[in-house]
């Protein structure tokens, strides 16, 4: 499987010390299977923060039988309860070493944190979350699923 990241930063490694907290499968690497989507990321981040550029990185994973995953076909309530559980409590909340399935991202944010704080009922926000097309994104969240993911290539944009 071919994987994207976008970033503001050159790295030679993935360093699951340095995941940002409170994200939607929790602490981990993400990736997309979505190029255009990367490049997006890469610009928004410098945008937000600078940094020393906007890179793209590939990368291929090999999928391995002993590794534990989750796949989320669509924003569904065992979905938004897993974003709810890693953006409120932090850290990682779950067993997976790889989870796949839509992105909560800036378009759903208000949707999402309505839910969070209680002015959504489950039912509403995933009602207004199907208005949505979702992007999909894949977390690696332990040191053995990244034994599965090599850097093919890493693009200056």
């Amino acid at each position: 499987m071919t994987l994207y990241h976008g970033s503001n930063q050159l790295f030679d490694t993935v360093d699951l010390s340095k995941s940002k907290d409170r994200r939607d499968f929790g602490r981990g690497f993400y990736m997309t299977t979505i190029r255009e989507q990367a490049v997006r990321w890469a610009q928004t981040i410098f945008d937000r923060y600078g940094g020393s550029g906007r890179y793209l990185y590939v990368f291929k994973f090999l999928i391995s039988d002993s590794l534990r995953y989750k796949i989320f076909e669509d924003m569904d309530l065992e979905w938004l309860e897993m974003v709810q559980l890693n953006r409120i409590k932090g850290g990682t909340q779950h067993n997976y070493d790889i989870i796949k399935g839509p992105v909560a991202n800036d378009r759903t944010t208000r949707t999402i944190s309505l839910y969070i704080e209680g002015v959504y009922t489950a039912e509403v926000a995933l009602q207004q979350l199907k208005l949505f097309k979702a992007n999909d994104q894949v977390s690696i969240h332990t040191p053995r699923a990244l034994s599965g993911l090599s850097l093919k290539e890493c693009l200056s944009l």
